[in-house]
């Protein structure tokens, strides 16, 4: 073979290796699973599917409490925690199949994955149940309370579940039996989830630094002091984490360098963010108490754009290609043009909502404080 026909083969080889990996990001999303908080391990509130044009309400649920936990939804049902202390289940027309009394308050998003369900609750304990029955397969206990959703790392086929509780660990706990792997302390409270990607677990913490752990040992990669409280969680691509914080700074650090490339912060207001950022291919997406939300260039941390919801923003942001959905603390749902802020679509539910929506093909699931459960579609 010649030089030239040589390089021909390898353009072709290229080509098709990269179309293969395109292609298995863009179906990485089955149609009905949004199964974790921030739609994916990385945590970067994406979504493959395009919102809906103009939706409207589908059906609605109503729970017997307050709802700040965020809503997820795999195999055709959809996991949501209550103040009430259930964990409900509900088929894709929002019909009840089961609930699960945990014994105190949830908060936290859950997790669904390989047939379970994975909640923990403000009394610390770590539940795994079973999707189709509701039937508790194991309980695991921390010292204090769950806020954030858990998430998930293989390691030699072997799956795990991170969660940060209020006693200051990240715990690694096996999937199937509940024993504990691993605990890593930090410095306090641990509110939001931890970012997995690379074999590292990254997370802010109300010490102020963003730790990056090892999944496999529970050891500590480097940790980085970005703000004085963090109660929101990361979200990361290639060798960056995108993480807001309480004094009102959104920080990019590098991973790779273990330093802070940017900070930006609106001079104008000291209002905190507790929404995570949704983070795209070139800019980063996020909610602030101040009612406004901001749009990034994810490489150099200038403005974009933003855009004044009318009330705080403690939901974190759902994006797709072109647009973005946003919930304020009025209860107002915004869908939003990525490129301009300019508002698309808006709707006003009238209680506050604090927490991600679950967006899914054709649809999107959200909950509100009074207790109920919004689905969002297209009506045919």
């Amino acid at each position: 073979m010649n030089s030239v026909s040589f390089k021909y083969f390898f353009s072709y080889l290229f080509i098709l290796i990269l179309a293969i990996v395109l292609s298995s990001q863009a179906y990485s999303q089955k149609e009905y699973c949004w199964n974790m908080f921030r739609g994916d391990q990385a945590l970067t509130g994406m979504t493959v599917f395009e919102l809906p044009a103009k939706p409207e309400i589908l059906w609605t649920y109503k729970t017997d409490d307050q709802i700040k936990s965020s809503p997820v939804s795999c195999d055709n049902k959809i996991i949501a925690g209550s103040g009430d202390g259930y964990v409900y289940c509900l088929d894709i027309n929002g019909k009840l199949i089961w609930k699960f009394n945990s014994g105190n308050g949830i908060e936290a998003p859950a997790l669904i994955l390989e047939g379970n369900v994975y909640v923990g609750n403000l009394d610390g304990s770590l539940y795994s149940l079973n999707l189709n029955t509701g039937r508790q397969n194991w309980v695991y206990k921390t010292d204090n309370q769950i806020s954030g959703s858990p998430n998930y790392w293989k390691i030699n086929e072997k799956l795990y579940i991170l969660v940060g509780s209020y006693d200051y660990n990240l715990h690694c706990v096996d999937a199937k039996t509940g024993n504990v792997k691993w605990k890593y302390e930090s410095d306090n409270f641990i509110n939001g989830a931890a970012a997995c990607q690379n074999g590292i677990a990254a997370f802010g913490g109300c010490d102020g630094y963003l730790h990056m752990v090892d999944i496999k040992t529970g050891t500590i990669k480097e940790k980085i002091e970005v703000a004085s409280y963090v109660a929101a969680s990361a979200g990361l691509s290639g060798s960056y984490a995108y993480i807001g914080d309480y004094d009102g700074i959104l920080t990019c650090v590098n991973l790779k360098d273990k330093k802070i490339s940017w900070q930006w912060k609106d001079e104008t207001t000291n209002l905190p963010f507790l929404a995570s950022p949704s983070v795209l291919k070139d800019r980063i997406i996020i909610g602030n108490d101040n009612k406004y939300l901001y749009c990034i260039d994810k490489m150099s941390g200038k403005l974009l754009w933003k855009f004044n919801t009318g009330s705080r923003v403690e939901s974190s942001t759902v994006a797709s290609a072109n647009k973005v959905l946003t919930a304020n603390m009025r209860g107002d749902l915004f869908i939003l043009d990525v490129n301009s802020g300019k508002k698309l679509w808006s709707y006003e539910i009238g209680t506050p909502i604090s927490g991600t929506p679950a967006v899914l093909k054709d649809k999107f699931i959200i909950a509100t404080t009074d207790g109920y459960i919004y689905c969002f579609g297209q009506k045919k």
